[in-house]
């Protein structure tokens, strides 16, 4: 594992002492660790929703389209 350091004013430090204090955090780094996995899966939604909503239209999904899909899993049965 890498080490980084990183400088915080006193009011952050004292932020992030509480939260690992109070969020059941062993570490500051634990807590920072768990913060950019967070921000990484953010991120990775937000890429899936941009190229869902780029992607074209598909079928109408009204009451047929649903009714035409229930009837499609029944048939499976």
């Amino acid at each position: 594992m890498t080490t980084m350091n990183i400088s915080l004013p006193d009011a952050l430090k004292a932020f992030v002492d509480e939260q690992v204090s109070g969020r059941g955090y062993g570490t500051s780094s634990e807590y920072v660790r768990d913060l950019i996995r967070k921000d990484q899966d953010r991120q990775h939604l937000r890429t899936l929703l941009l190229d869902g909503a780029a992607t074209p239209s598909g079928a109408k999904a009204d009451a047929k389209y649903f009714d035409a899909l229930r009837a499609r899993v029944r048939d499976r049965s």
